[in-house]
């Protein structure tokens, strides 16, 4: 096997070809946005398992270069009362620090990486449709070009293409709350940079940071009924702030003067996710990152997840004699992973698990935590690094 297609080129998808690049393979992305996308998204924090994925991809300097370090979190209650304060993630480690930062950020230093190593990136490139052959699978887009690989790695987002071919009717659900998200200069908040606050009210959970540079990046989860397919394709963002306002004002936190001073940018979304045990691949395709596993945004490890889908699918390929055999090595690797990070995250997000003092819902240790250092490494054999001796 030698030459690969990848399908989407996001975070997962980008990522995924530097990891294959690196393990010797020829690939190739395909990416329907006309450009890199960088006004694309609102911020995200990459955990410190991301980072670690990241450090495996040779990639740190590109992504450390933007944003900035989170070292703790802190948690407010209702009344603004500093409930906790704790580290986060591998916090004395520089290159494993969480990091706060915009997802076209991330996305266009992860495609300008793939450049500088000489991968094959195009942009405009619209799926169509996949046809898997006994040796071979072959894309076809809507501008009528064709590609083919000895394997597709389909890495096109929530609204999958490709997994509508593998898994017809899996179509993501909504996980019970609407999201925004916004930037502000003129928060009056005066804090220093470097953390996060969670703030736990009592009528929506509400996070903001701020940036070296004094901007304050914030977000808002609010339960109840999605919002309208129509209003989030035509966007209101002075109404949003308005009903957010009236919303958050109720408690006696900075959440509803940070939104007040976010005069314009406000973006919204439904928190999703893919249902459990939809299938990941047929024949020579698979899908991974969001494609494959999306998590309502609650415990903030969608891009971080997508990331160690990277390095372990490359992984899984360089150290097993056939597909077949790498692709199973992966799901067995992943699923119960990414699976409970969306049983936890809609739990959070329905408001069926409670949430501890240190804001992060109390939940046992994810699946594969305690092997996810060495199975990220890429210097180890992948079934070695997973207890796998068959």
């Amino acid at each position: 096997m030698t030459r690969i297609l990848v399908i989407g080129g996001g975070i997962a998808g980008t990522a995924t070809a530097l990891a294959l690049h690196k393990a010797g393979f020829d690939v190739a992305v395909h990416e329907a946005h006309p450009d890199t996308a960088e006004d694309i998204g609102a911020f995200l924090t990459l955990a410190s398992n991301g980072m670690r994925a990241l450090a495996q991809l040779d990639a740190s300097d590109a992504v450390t270069a933007l944003g900035f370090p989170l070292r703790s979190m802190r948690v407010l209650d209702d009344q603004g009362g500093e409930v906790a304060h704790v580290p986060l993630g591998e916090a004395d480690d520089a290159a494993l620090r969480y990091r706060c930062l915009r997802r076209g950020e991330l996305t266009a230093a992860l495609q300008a990486e793939a450049f500088r190593r000489g991968i094959e990136l195009s942009h405009g490139a619209r799926l169509v449709s996949v046809e898997n052959g006994p040796s071979t699978v072959t894309a076809r887009f809507a501008d009528g070009g064709v590609a083919t690989g000895d394997l597709l790695i389909g890495a096109d987002g929530l609204n999958s293409t490709i997994r509508r071919s593998i898994a017809p009717g899996a179509d993501p659900v909504y996980a019970g709350q609407s999201v925004f998200y916004g930037y502000t200069h003129s928060a009056p908040v005066a804090e220093e940079t470097g953390h996060i606050t969670m703030v736990r009210g009592s009528a929506a959970a509400f996070g903001y940071a701020v940036s070296p540079d004094g901007e304050t990046s914030w977000f808002a989860r609010v339960a109840g009924q999605a919002l309208p397919a129509d209003e989030l394709a035509h966007p209101t963002p002075s109404r949003w702030r308005e009903q957010l306002v009236e919303l958050l004002g109720k408690d006696a936190t900075p959440a509803a003067s940070i939104v007040a001073a976010s005069t314009d940018g406000i973006m919204a979304t439904n928190a999703t996710e893919i249902p459990l045990t939809t299938p990941w691949r047929s024949g020579r395709t698979l899908i991974i990152g969001d494609a494959a596993h999306a998590a309502s945004p609650a415990t903030g490890q969608g891009a971080s997840m997508a990331l160690e889908d990277a390095v372990i699918l490359a992984k899984s390929l360089r150290d097993t004699p056939d597909p077949d055999s790498a692709l199973s090595l992966y799901e067995a690797c992943r699923r119960p992973r990414v699976e409970h990070n969306i049983t936890a995250s809609g739990e959070i997000s329905r408001g069926t698990r409670t949430p501890s003092r240190t804001g992060r819902a109390p939940s046992p240790q994810r699946p594969g935590d305690d092997t996810l250092a060495r199975q990220l490494d890429w210097d180890l054999d992948l079934n070695a690094a997973s207890g796998n001796t068959d």
